[in-house]
């Protein structure tokens, strides 16, 4: 599994130097909110691989909110906890997340199958 993770990895880095014109080193890595800790592992390792260095890998739901930059928009002043809403994949996700001044590991994840 993780000689496949790495060529998906690989290719994407590829991908992502020629379209920023250098090389990439440094990666965020998004996976499903779904994954557990050895399928994490596998894509953590894929990466190193690929020879890339791993600075943090966030769930899927976690991504839009720290795209949409919900940390910094909320002028926390003291913890707060988001719902976030992630409909796509043939999945509706609903994660918590725990702000205080970095968003950190979701506290608690939902997948529902949508038919």
């Amino acid at each position: 599994m993780k000689e496949i993770s790495s060529m998906i990895i690989k290719k994407m880095k590829e991908v992502a130097e020629a379209y920023v014109g250098q090389t990439v080193k440094n990666v965020v890595i998004t996976v499903p909110a779904y994954f557990n800790d050895s399928q994490h592992k596998v894509t953590k390792d894929a990466a190193l691989i690929d020879g890339l260095n791993v600075l943090r890998m966030i769930n899927e739901p976690t991504a839009p909110a720290i795209a949409y930059g919900i940390d910094n928009m909320l002028g926390l002043t003291r913890k707060r906890n988001v719902v976030v809403f992630d409909l796509g994949g043939g999945t509706f996700d609903v994660c918590i997340l725990t702000i205080d001044e970095i968003i950190s590991k979701p506290l608690s994840f939902f997948p529902l199958k949508m038919e």
